[in-house]
């Protein structure tokens, strides 16, 4: 189904180790509106919906998937240098007590990701005004994120990740919009 290519969707840098800002990406990568919920949500959702838009989850979910690992790099790369005390000071202790420096799916408060963040209703339209929320969410997550480091290098990659959230959303309007159309069209059989 996939092509599998050894490298990011975009270029990941960061200049410093921050712990603190790996712990505040946590929430993109294990969060309710994070880049896995997203991929799973649109994956799943693509069963029901219309062929005319079917394409479009299963190439936007996939997307999600390449932005996960780019939220996987950066919490790595913020966190490889880390001293343990460093850990513990970003709120990151218990983490590091359980997993050491392996990423698990959870929020940046801890919490771990649980299959109740996916929604799936069966009404194309409802679905995807759901995945429109998402995106809109996410793209307001990206923001919050670049407000809080001066990491020029990381704030390029999370501007990349905010802007395909923009994209996203976009693509997700259109879809409402041909679905609809469709829908208000004179059926004959």
């Amino acid at each position: 189904m996939w092509v599998y290519e050894k490298k990011l969707m975009y270029p990941v840098r960061v200049s410093k180790c921050d712990p603190q800002m790996a712990k505040y990406l946590m929430e993109q990568y294990g969060g309710a509106d994070g880049e896995l919920a997203a991929a799973l949500r649109y994956l799943n959702q693509r069963y029901t919906i219309p062929d005319k838009v079917v394409g479009l989850l299963t190439d936007i979910g996939t997307e999600e998937f390449a932005h996960l690992e780019m939220i996987a790099t950066m919490v790595y790369k913020l966190t490889k240098d880390a001293t343990p005390e460093q850990l513990k000071a970003a709120g990151l202790g218990d983490h590091y007590v359980e997993h050491d420096r392996a990423l698990m799916y959870s929020n940046a408060s801890g919490v771990p990701w649980t299959a109740a963040y996916i929604q799936a209703k069966g009404d194309p339209i409802a679905d995807l005004y759901e995945d429109i929320a998402a995106e809109e969410k996410a793209r307001a997550t990206y923001q919050w994120l670049i407000d809080m480091t001066d990491d020029v290098d990381l704030i390029d990659g999370l501007t990349f990740l905010r802007e395909r959230e923009v994209v996203h959303s976009q693509r997700f309007r259109e879809a409402v919009e041909l679905i609809k159309e469709d829908r208000d069209t004179k059926k004959i059989f």
